[in-house]
């Protein structure tokens, strides 16, 4: 293990149990944001326009989440195990967690999201980047994950959202499909 990630854990890691409203904020962005941005999510597909428009932006985001948390980070877990810092450390983290820590699969899962969210809308998104990251750090902060284990996780998530995504685009301009919100999946004449 490095020892700038041991450094970085450490520092960041080092603000935890000092004040108490501080570790229950870095306790919800780890544990419960989570929630929200899977929730977010839906909403977004839901403000879409026309119904062929969600499905598209719904099933991006699925099949980057899959190939990122499902996929990517379970290979790696079978090949590599690398201990989470409170099982290396000896100390009992903000929140519970199991399994291997690299990549994090939170990580993974929610960058993958965020990069969906921001080909769909770029604010939305835009915010999802900001709150993947909050929860990330916040990830690190309760113990359960080093830094390096949170930027592998952010690229799989990015590298498996921007793949769909370009996989996608690609097939539609072959399909001839347009996506517009005019062309809604439910009417026929589209």
């Amino acid at each position: 293990m490095s020892a700038l990630n041991q450094a970085a854990f450490q520092w960041i890691h080092g603000f935890a149990g000092r004040n108490i409203v501080v570790d229950d904020l870095g306790t919800f962005f780890a544990a419960y944001l989570p929630y929200l941005l899977g929730f977010g999510f839906l909403a977004l597909v839901a403000l879409q326009p026309g119904a062929r428009r969600k499905l598209y932006v719904f099933i991006e985001g699925a099949l980057a989440v899959i190939i990122s948390r499902g996929v990517a980070t379970v290979i790696i877990y079978h090949f590599y195990f690398h201990p989470r810092p409170f099982l290396f450390y000896g100390f009992a983290p903000l929140i519970s967690a199991a399994g291997p820590s690299f990549p994090s699969g939170h990580a993974a899962f929610f960058f993958a999201l965020a990069l969906a969210a921001w080909y769909a809308d770029r604010t939305w998104g835009n915010w999802y980047l900001v709150l993947a990251s909050l929860n990330g750090i916040a990830r690190i902060y309760a113990g359960v994950h080093w830094p390096l284990d949170i930027i592998a996780g952010a690229a799989l998530g990015l590298a498996s959202a921007w793949a769909v995504h370009r996989i996608l685009r690609r097939s539609r301009r072959n399909s001839f499909m347009p996506l517009s919100p005019q062309a809604d999946i439910l009417d026929p004449s589209s």
